[in-house]
């Protein structure tokens, strides 16, 4: 209960202000890339929304709903990768939290510190490997050949 009463030196608050610096901008560039997953999902259900919209057939764009699995499932994807995105955003807040935490409390944070960085970048990574297979999934042939306005 003492250490609760026992101010960090300044030199541990500025050791831990540099150490925090990394995973302050690992936040910055989970924030932006969770705003082009969500950017992505949109449009994804948004094509969804429209093939659900046509006749499931004799009209000339039935054709089109054969395309809905594959969205499905890319929009899933992309889901998941803003799953992970946002558990390393968190990790990585949490990281700081604790860094200054066991500052004030007099502690050693390298270990634990090192620990959530290591957990928030592979999530990160996880995220990235997940967007990259949506992005394989999305670029196949029936979006080239294919690609037709549903909406008149």
């Amino acid at each position: 209960m003492n250490d609760l009463f026992n101010a960090p030196s300044p030199e541990q608050i500025s050791q831990v202000i540099s150490h925090s610096i990394a995973p302050s901008f690992s936040l910055g560039a989970v924030a932006g890339f969770v705003s082009v997953l969500f950017t992505r999902l949109t449009n994804i259900l948004g094509r969804i929304r429209d093939l659900n919209s046509l006749p499931e057939r004799d009209h000339p764009k039935s054709r089109l709903r054969v395309d809905l699995p594959r969205l499905e499932r890319r929009a899933r994807l992309v889901n998941r990768a803003m799953l992970y995105a946002v558990m390393s955003g968190v990790a990585a807040t949490m990281l700081v939290i604790f860094s200054f935490a066991s500052a004030y409390l007099g502690r050693q944070h390298v270990f634990g510190a090192g620990m959530l960085f290591t957990l928030a970048l592979l999530l990160l990574a996880a995220a990235l490997v997940t967007l990259a297979c949506e992005v394989a999934m999305a670029l196949n042939d029936y979006d080239h050949h294919h690609a037709v306005d549903t909406r008149g």
